[in-house]
């Protein structure tokens, strides 16, 4: 059983947008997250019936990001992502996503970048076991474009990226 200081942790790390979350689909060989909705089936299999499609469907509204919607992802009942990016595009988090081979010694050098910088930095293995994310929190919302600069800074500083060498394990930042 989740506790309620268990969620206020998750929340108090994973600050962004309270009025949508993702949920994770899997489907033959695709996965991916898309906006969690709010719909009635049966008028969805009308309209669907009538030649539309869940993507034109109007009649369908965001569910928020509620306690309840989190203690189901902490207990496995599903997964859920968060969007990080505010309004007013800054973020409570930014992290880095590294996915190949040699990703664990590019995430040990991120963090000891960081730590050189008095940032702390944290690593997280990623859901499929062959990557990991290097997650970074604010006291308070930042601009997205300047923690994004900052970091990228960084992973040129200790030549994970370059512009010249596409080599590296590194895929993207979050917020994208």
């Amino acid at each position: 059983m989740i506790t309620k200081e268990q969620i206020q942790t998750f929340q108090s790390l994973f600050r962004g947008r309270e009025d949508v979350f993702a949920t994770r689909w899997e489907k033959e060989n695709k996965s991916g997250y898309m906006p969690a909705y709010f719909f009635d089936p049966y008028r969805l299999r009308v309209h669907k019936m009538n030649g539309g499609t869940f993507q034109n469907y109007s009649e369908k509204t965001y569910l928020k990001l509620t306690e309840e919607q989190i203690s189901k992802h902490l207990n496995g009942g599903h997964l859920i992502g968060i969007y990080p990016l505010l309004s007013d595009n800054t973020s409570w988090f930014i992290a880095a996503d590294f996915d190949k081979e040699n990703w664990v010694e590019e995430c040990r050098l991120l963090l000891n970048a960081c730590k050189e910088k008095n940032i702390p930095a944290y690593l997280e293995r990623s859901r499929s076991g062959k990557g990991g994310h290097v997650w970074i929190f604010f006291e308070q919302p930042y601009p997205a474009i300047k923690n994004r600069s900052i970091l990228i800074h960084i992973l040129q500083e200790i030549n994970i990226i370059s512009q010249f060498d596409k080599v590296s394990s590194f895929d993207r930042l979050f917020p994208n």
